[in-house]
């Protein structure tokens, strides 16, 4: 699972917000037995400020616990920068997302099937099954391999077929995670806070 902490289009006092947030969620994650892991940071328009915090999170309550967090975050307090800045109330967000699957393939999750192969080669081509379809079975992707003159080649071609395939589906699932990631940074929703915080010190008011 991903997470993702953002100051969307909030001034820098947001990104000041986010860049003091993190390490609270660190040890909040690391208080549940969670292992939080940071993937990505985008630095703010200020030193010491970052617009996003794009982190891994992995456990057994994993989703339990981000979803304490997830939507818009309040900060109650005077705009460090701007010290006669009359508005003191600042919003970031934290958002929710599956992390695309590595390309990790399992011999359980594939299933060989021998084929009398059609195309050149001659005799031992066509009289003998050296041609092999290859099925991934948890996303039903397949392969088919013929053009080697024995099985165990076109098994090799059919496994290295596969691998990038599965590759490219993993990388359309990464475009569109960056893509969901891009849009949640855009359109940070004001309003409604499921966390409070106040202060410099940031203590929690719900």
């Amino acid at each position: 699972m991903w997470v993702l902490l953002t100051a969307g289009k909030g001034p820098a006092e947001c990104a000041w917000v986010v860049a003091r947030l993190l390490p609270i969620l660190e040890q909040e994650a690391k208080q549940k037995g969670l292992a939080l892991e940071i993937l990505e940071t985008e630095a703010g328009p200020v030193k010491e400020t970052l617009n996003s915090v794009l982190c891994s999170v992995e456990g057994d309550q994993a989703l339990l616990w981000a979803k304490t967090w997830e939507g818009s975050l309040q900060w109650i307090g005077q705009s460090p920068f701007r010290p006669q800045h009359k508005r003191k109330n600042w919003f970031v967000g934290f958002e929710i997302f599956q992390a695309p699957a590595e390309n990790n393939l399992d011999l359980s999750d594939l299933k060989f099937e021998s084929l009398r192969s059609s195309g050149p080669g001659g005799q031992n081509v066509n009289k003998l099954e050296t041609a092999v379809r290859l099925t991934h079975l948890p996303t039903g992707l397949s392969v088919l391999a013929r053009e080697e003159r024995t099985q165990l080649r076109n098994r090799q071609l059919a496994l290295a077929r596969m691998q990038n395939l599965i590759a490219k589906e993993n990388l359309a699932l990464k475009n569109q995670a960056r893509k969901t990631q891009w849009q949640a940074h855009q359109s940070l929703e004001r309003g409604n806070a499921i966390r409070i915080f106040k202060g410099t010190n940031f203590t929690q008011q719900n």
